[in-house]
């Protein structure tokens, strides 16, 4: 609903600039635009969370907190729990993570079915998320509804109550693995169940947000070699250089940072390396090689070996924005001519097939062929 084939961007390009200036500039042209677009008021300056404290609490790096259901870490409840699957995630240096749905024990069939489907599309790789439902048997009982429920020690039962604050109607779900699979599965998770029991319906809040120190660097495990997050040309922090060094790549932040709105991303950008050396062994950290540097870079790096200036910049997106200060829930809404999930405009008949003589006039030949139709079954026969 927020993306289309075609947008529009303001793009903000500056030398000798540093992320709080990026930070200062933004901010004061957002809550601008907002004010002339809604009449309001924007609080400044936003809130200011790190990537890691991002998807720990929330399973996402464009979070909504207009909203709780926050991811809470189990590591201290489970690191030495007689339940076997716990426990030996954790000491495989692995995850146990929650979230607890404030009285949601009440879900259905239908939605409980659609939460795993949502799970496993991020990534689950068992057939359904455990839980824990917390309710009352006929004789007004409390009961915690769970075939896990049983393998827990009174001391960890009692520690998790406390940490999650349960209370009667509760629903808490549970995700053991990677972090990253906690992070991609919970985070969906939490979206859906927002969507379900309409948690925003209504609000009229303007939750902005800066989320900084992404990472610089992924691992790719298909091709076993690391890529760059966000570009090739965007600056380590000056106190994770040495770490770069070192050969911890994944250690490494990069001066990297969104702005974000109720769960949309409006802009991001970055702070650029501008030092030859820097960026040279930024490529040879990606797998180019000095002459491959040479050939497709040598322009960049001779221009940074002459001098260069500290620079960076973000880029917002204009649709985006529109969108949200119109209150719609599609970009749709605020495009002239949008395209539909095949990337044609259906108004003007976009993209559509052009004579060959058009073609000829502006001397441009194409080399598409059309599929031939299939024969009919019943001349075959004949």
């Amino acid at each position: 609903a927020d993306r289309q084939p075609e947008f529009t961007q303001i793009d903000i390009e500056a030398s000798f600039i540093e992320r709080n200036d990026i930070i200062t500039l933004v901010e004061g042209l957002l809550a601008s635009m907002f004010k002339s677009g809604t009449g309001r008021d924007i609080p400044l300056p936003f809130p200011i969370m790190t990537y890691q404290e991002a998807m720990d609490r929330y399973g996402s790096d464009k979070p909504d907190t207009r909203y709780g259901n926050e991811i809470v870490d189990m590591a201290d409840v489970f690191a030495s729990s007689g339940f076997k699957i716990f426990r030996s995630t954790i000491e495989g240096g692995g995850v146990v993570r929650s979230i607890n749905v404030k009285g949601f024990a009440g879900i259905t069939t239908g939605q409980m079915i659609r939460l795993n489907e949502i799970a496993t599309q991020a990534g689950m790789k068992v057939k359904q998320l455990a839980f824990i439902k917390v309710e009352r048997d006929a004789n007004g009982v409390l009961e915690y509804k769970s075939p896990l429920w049983k393998f827990f020690s009174p001391e960890e039962q009692q520690a998790l109550i406390a940490k999650l604050k349960v209370e009667e109607n509760d629903l808490i779900f549970f995700y053991a693995g990677t972090w990253q699979e906690a992070c991609d599965i919970l985070g969906r998770v939490r979206v859906e169940i927002a969507n379900m029991t309409e948690l925003t319906k209504g609000s009229t809040a303007f939750n902005f947000l800066w989320v900084v120190d992404f990472p610089l660097l992924a691992h790719d495990a298909e091709t076993q070699s690391w890529v760059a997050v966000h570009h090739p040309f965007t600056r380590p922090k000056t106190e994770d250089i040495p770490l770069m060094e070192a050969g911890e790549y994944g250690k490494v932040r990069a001066e990297a940072y969104d702005v974000v709105l109720n769960g949309y991303e409006l802009g991001g950008g970055s702070i650029r390396i501008h030092e030859k050396d820097l960026q040279a062994k930024m490529f040879s950290v990606l797998g180019v090689n000095e002459e491959e540097q040479a050939h497709k870079f040598g322009h960049l790096l001779d221009a940074f070996r002459f001098g260069a200036p500290p620079h960076g910049g973000l880029a917002l997106g204009l649709d985006r924005v529109a969108m949200l200060v119109s209150g719609e829930d599609s970009i749709r809404e605020v495009i002239a001519f949008p395209k539909n999930n095949k990337g044609a405009d259906l108004m003007t008949d976009s993209p559509t097939a052009i004579d060959f003589k058009t073609l000829r006039e502006i001397y441009i030949q194409s080399t598409f062929k059309e599929k031939s139709s299939p024969v009919p079954a019943e001349q075959v026969s004949k």
